[in-house]
């Protein structure tokens, strides 16, 4: 009489939202994979589908050098200004990710891999888990009102995270059985427009040059905005009005939020890693360093919890 199979749970990664502070997830992968815990399953919503991408396809050490290369100049090559959509097109950022990056299929991929998009004609959710990588990527990030949306089989599609930040549901469709989301949203509540920056040490240089040159580029852009009434503007014991971009990246933050705690609330993952992120903007996509080491620091913190289920991690 043969033994019978021992069932082994599927684990799925779940990465969620968060634009630039989505290079959280770069970390907590490294983290994961140090500690030998690997996902049989990855999916995820907009910033966390083109880096859940990127490590389905086996780049994502690639991915962590250059990210960490990146400076604010090379954050603003990538923008191709439309009126059309979107304040970017997205073009120079897929064309570069094609050049880096080999686009496949999403079948063919090392790790299954879906990602979530958004219709624009209905809400409805969308699940990409076939066809073109760097399509499904390209349509999951595009954030309304920042990249131009996208069509996918006669729909207009554009970012995930307006229905489901953090996908545990695709994760669960897929056949994961142990869920592990990260949220980038948790410690975002109160604190959308307080932009402090991280602490510097005493032997830590001066910001670069490159700060100041993308500083006088945004107040260039916010020149062009009509000024307020003379009654409208503010007293000095009142808050000061925050600009155009501030206010898109807060809307969406707190946005992503509510829905973030709404849906794990009805689908509940099994544990949480939550990278404390908040301090960094919509666009801070030069800071990746910073991120990547926060995401770490909090995949570990959960290690031991994840070991505790009985999974053959091997």
């Amino acid at each position: 009489m043969t033994a019978r199979r021992r069932f082994r749970p599927k684990v799925g990664l779940i990465l969620g939202s968060g634009s630039a502070r989505g290079w959280a997830h770069i970390g907590v992968i490294q983290a994961l994979r140090e500690a030998g815990l690997k996902p049989d399953i990855i999916c995820g919503t907009s910033i966390g589908a083109l880096v859940g991408a990127v490590h389905a396809s086996g780049g994502l050490d690639e991915l962590d050098a250059w990210v960490r290369e990146l400076g604010l100049r090379d954050v603003v090559s990538f923008m191709d200004i439309t009126l059309t959509g979107g304040m970017l097109k997205g073009e120079r950022l897929m064309g570069f990710f094609k050049r880096k990056f080999k686009d496949r299929d999403i079948e063919a991929l090392d790790i299954p891999f879906g990602a979530v998009a958004t219709s624009l004609h209905n809400g409805a959710e969308i699940w990409l888990r076939s066809g073109s990588t760097l399509g499904a990527v390209r349509a999951s990030i595009a954030l309304p009102a920042l990249f131009a949306p996208v069509r996918h089989n006669g729909q207009i599609l554009v970012d995930g995270g307006l229905v489901n930040p953090v996908p545990v549901s695709l994760a669960r469709a897929m056949g994961a059985d142990i869920l592990i989301a990260v949220d980038l949203n948790s410690d975002l509540l109160g604190r959308h427009l307080r932009r402090d920056p991280a602490p510097q040490a005493e032997s830590e240089s001066p910001p670069a040059q490159d700060d100041d040159w993308f500083s006088k580029l945004q107040n260039n852009l916010s020149a062009l905005l009509p000024e307020s009434p003379e009654h409208d503007r503010n007293k000095p014991e009142e808050p000061e009005i925050p600009s155009v971009l501030d206010v898109v990246a807060s809307s969406i933050n707190i946005m992503q939020e509510r829905i973030t705690r709404s849906r794990m609330v009805g689908e509940p993952p099994h544990i949480v890693i939550a990278p404390r992120l908040a301090h960094l903007g919509l666009m801070d996509f030069h800071r990746a360093t910073e991120a990547i080491e926060e995401g770490r620091r909090a995949a570990k913190e959960c290690i031991p919890a994840i070991k505790a289920f009985d999974v053959d991690w091997s």
